[in-house]
Order: structure tokens, then C-alpha cells, then sequence
């Protein structure tokens, strides 16, 4: 299985971003973004199940970031908004995602950096 992150990049704050996940090696499976700041461990970002009809949340970007995912192209989104500058980070596209527990796929990561 293969991860490849896009669309991270340099935004002022009060921006907006969409980061793009594309998989291979297998046909669909629960997936989540996490990210990590410098000096920070890594930290769940928003999940979504198999079929995207279940998606979760950190309390950090409720309300401002929305997960979603087309499994015919195989892709996962995170659209990012109201972007804040301690979203700065290393975003990364792990599967398969499980509850409390990343799973055993990590992408290679894309910077996000919000300028305030």
C-alpha cells in the first residue's frame, strides 16, 4: 500500500488549503490525516470510514476542516479553512484507520505553514 500526500504550501492566516491523499495497493479502506508540529507529537486530524459515511474529528479544527474522500479515483481530501497559525504542521495520510489507533500506512507528509 501507497500514500502520496499533495497540497500542502504557505498561507496567511484566515486562508484556506485542500490536501489531497492519493492510495494504491488496495481497493479501500478506513483512512485519517494526522499531523505534527515541530517539538509536538503526532496528532489525529479527521478520519473517515471505508465508505466516508462516518467521519471524526479533533476538537482543534471542528467546524473549520472537512474530510471526504472519492474512492473511484482512489483520492482523500482535507479542505482546510479559517486556517490559524498553530495548524502549522507536517500533515500526513495514514490507513488503514482504526479508532484509537493509526494503522500501519503512512504517507510522506506535506508542510502546511500559516503565516499570522
Amino acid at each position: 500500500v501507497q500514500l502520496v500526500e499533495s497540497g500542502g504550501g504557505l498561507v496567511q492566516a484566515g486562508g484556506s488549503l485542500r490536501l489531497s491523499c492519493v492510495w494504491s495497493g488496495t481497493s479501500s479502506m478506513a483512512m485519517a490525516w494526522y499531523r505534527q508540529a515541530p517539538g509536538k507529537q503526532r496528532e489525529l486530524v479527521a478520519a473517515t470510514t471505508t465508505g466516508g459515511g462516518v467521519t471524526e474529528y479533533a476538537n482543534a479544527v471542528r467546524g473549520r476542516f472537512t474530510i471526504s474522500r472519492d474512492n473511484a479515483k482512489k483520492t482523500m481530501y482535507l479542505q482546510m479553512n479559517d486556517l490559524k497559525s498553530e495548524d502549522t504542521a507536517v500533515y500526513y495520510c495514514n490507513g488503514p484507520w482504526l479508532p484509537m489507533s493509526p494503522g500501519d500506512y503512512w504517507g510522506q507528509g506535506t508542510q502546511v505553514t500559516v503565516s499570522s
